[in-house]
């Protein structure tokens, strides 16, 4: 009885031990490399990582992912059968990032280890920068070192002045105009006319976009976006235009201690509204509800609303102390899919929070 009890025991280990080597396992050449130290200017760098199956079931990679976009990889996509090799390769783009780097790439399969982890490594010396880097807009021949001027704050009492860096590109002199200049941007070239390059090098005359912006004359509030075109020697070419653009802040700099503690307050029931799931092409409306919780008059300066969302102004743009109103926003799905986030941006007299954010969302079926 004991040594049949021993036999069926040996045979229980027997087959449990060979049930567990007949499966797939993957063994790597090696699993670090190293590039070494190579220039940005070189290019993308590949490297191979070999592999065997050196189990006993066909082996799948089912999916490998790198930890970040600089690098992408390729594998083997057909079975590799025990005995067989296969391969991981990992090119990394040096492009714009100077520097050590150490990148790991996750291959996962039917191995009997799950996730292999490869990494690869080196340094990038950077490349010398060129005119190109230090103006990268370009429109014809004019490279620029933006085509997007932006004065981030400025109050409705100021008049701010900033500059853009541009080259001539050409070998003939450049002079540069402007069309659709709105009244309260003054902008000029400095010096009037760039000279073009000479034989032998790489590039004319550098000078400045000299920009004014009078906050007092755009009368407005909040995020301001304005477009001018550049004419080059009396020529329009494509994308000639410039962005300048404000975000317009009422100066409360001059208010006294009494002043502030009698200022109008807007205090809102809520910000956020989550409508939840709706249809394609529904719309839904909310109210928020808000009230003037101060000492003095609170005026609604401007209400503005992102894209595929509107809001209605309340029925009054002066609210007293005391006194409740709303504004209404709606939302429309037509055209949208997916989750979906709006806002309304809320300007008032509030010295303390002047510009309101009101949030509407939700997903689109």
């Amino acid at each position: 009885m004991k040594k049949m009890m021993f036999l069926f025991c040996l045979m229980t280990v027997s087959l449990i031990v060979f049930s567990q080597t007949k499966q797939a396992s993957i063994s790597w050449d090696k699993t670090v490399h190293n590039f070494g130290t190579f220039k940005e200017e070189a290019g993308p760098q590949t490297c191979t990582f070999t592999f065997t199956n050196t189990g006993n079931e066909v082996l799948y990679l089912t999916d490998v992912k790198a930890s970040c976009g600089c690098t992408t990889p390729e594998w083997t996509k057909e079975p590799v059968k025990p005995g067989e090799k296969g391969f991981v390769k990992a090119t990394y783009d040096p492009k714009n990032r100077p520097g050590k780097f150490n990148k790991s790439i996750t291959v996962s399969s039917n191995a009997d280890v799950a996730t292999s982890m490869l990494r690869i490594e080196g340094e990038v010396i950077p490349r010398e920068k060129g005119i190109e880097d230090f103006y990268p807009r370009n429109i014809g021949d004019l490279r620029l070192t933006t085509s997007h001027l932006a004065f981030t704050k400025v109050y409705n009492t100021e008049t701010k002045s900033d500059t853009i860096g541009i080259v001539n590109m050409s070998s003939e002199p450049m002079e540069i105009t402007f069309e659709n200049v709105p009244p309260h941007i003054t902008i000029s070239v400095e010096p009037k006319k760039l000279a073009g390059k000479k034989t032998n090098e790489p590039y004319g005359q550098k000078g400045v976009i000299r920009v004014t912006y009078d906050a007092k004359k755009r009368n407005d509030y909040g995020f301001i976006m304005d477009r001018i075109d550049l004419v080059i020697n009396g020529k329009k070419v494509d994308q000639n235009r410039i962005s300048i653009s404000a975000t317009i802040e009422e100066d409360f700099r001059h208010l006294t201690a009494e002043e502030l503690a009698n200022a109008p307050k807007i205090e809102f029931e809520t910000i956020d509204y989550d409508f939840g799931t709706i249809k394609q092409g529904d719309k839904v409306s909310y109210n928020y509800v808000f009230k003037n919780t101060g000492k003095s008059d609170l005026i609604i300066r401007k209400i503005k609303a992102s894209c595929g969302c509107t809001a209605t102004n309340p029925e009054k743009m002066v609210i007293k102390p005391g006194e409740s109103s709303h504004i209404t926003a709606t939302f429309n799905s037509t055209g949208r899919t997916g989750k979906q986030s709006k806002t309304i941006t809320v300007i008032t007299n509030d010295p303390k929070q002047s510009s309101i954010t009101l949030k509407i969302s939700g997903n689109v079926e």
